[in-house]
């Protein structure tokens, strides 16, 4: 699961905007919202749901459906569909009986191996929520309006590079060539909407990787409960070169059915 940005970390109260320009009225949505995201990407951890990928390679096309289930502090996902298809009973059976298999052996790792495990996850999840949260200082947000998205009434803000910004980290230097538009609820201050493309050229790791302008991404979040809103969809374009060979590539990701997370003695799992 690519989640960029899963959010939610001060809950804060509503107030009613009047829509305008000003920088600082746009600023103080943008941080009021990254606030609800921060806070959403921590308790994310706590929720199973359902994910579907369709992926596009090379011009060949896969679309996988999985269970995503937290098993002991990381994610496991056991494949229930392929191309629009319930697996086959035989085929279920077979998915049972691996995930069942990955539960035992978490069940008795070395605590070493478990800490291991877990701090990858997280650094995952770090890596993946770094675009995000570091939005805030990498751009120079506009407020243009008000629109209603996926039955939302949302502040409509584009985003452009601020000057002088010097990047984090390197998964973060790719914001340098980025601009988008973010569509923020106008009552709860969640991102119900974001979009980003690169439109110049960044260059990573002493000029071996590049991302070109054609790469972008599209996220939306739904409220799941109470001021937690997790996300829907991500789609992501990739137009890059690695050395001297070009890759293109599309991710199209579909979230639902999210629950309460349980491990497999039926308790309730927590925040790792």
């Amino acid at each position: 699961m690519k989640i960029l940005f899963i959010g939610c970390a001060l809950f804060l109260p509503f107030t009613s905007w009047s829509v305008d320009s000003s920088s600082d009225n746009a600023g103080d949505i943008v941080r009021r919202s990254v606030a609800n995201t921060n806070a959403d990407w921590a308790a994310a951890p706590q929720y199973d749901f359902t994910e579907r990928d369709i992926v596009t390679q090379h011009g060949n096309r896969t679309t996988k459906t999985f269970q995503v289930t937290m098993i002991d502090g990381s994610p496991y996902n056991k494949l229930i569909a392929v191309n629009g298809q319930p697996l086959s009973s035989g085929q279920e059976q077979q998915q049972e009986q691996k995930s069942a298999a990955e539960a035992d052996r978490r069940s008795h790792e070395s605590p070493s191996a478990r800490q291991r495990r877990i701090a990858e996850y997280q650094k995952e999840r770090r890596q993946d929520h770094a675009l995000m949260s570091e939005m805030v200082n990498a751009f120079d947000f506009k407020l243009t309006g008000e629109e209603t998205i996926n039955g939302r009434r949302c502040f409509v803000l584009d985003a452009t590079p601020k000057a002088g910004y010097t990047p984090s980290s390197r998964e973060t230097k790719v914001l340098t060539g980025m601009r988008g538009r973010m569509w923020v609820d106008t009552q709860a201050f969640q991102w119900v909407k974001v979009h980003a493309e690169v439109f110049r050229p960044v260059t990573f790791g002493f000029f071996f990787a590049k991302v070109k302008p054609g790469t972008q991404f599209d996220l939306e979040d739904k409220p799941v409960t109470g001021n937690l809103w997790l996300p829907s969809h991500f789609s992501m374009a990739i137009n890059a070169r690695v050395l001297v060979a070009s890759r293109h590539s599309t991710d199209d990701e579909t979230y639902s059915n999210y629950h309460a997370a349980t491990d497999r003695t039926g308790k309730l799992t927590s925040q790792q």
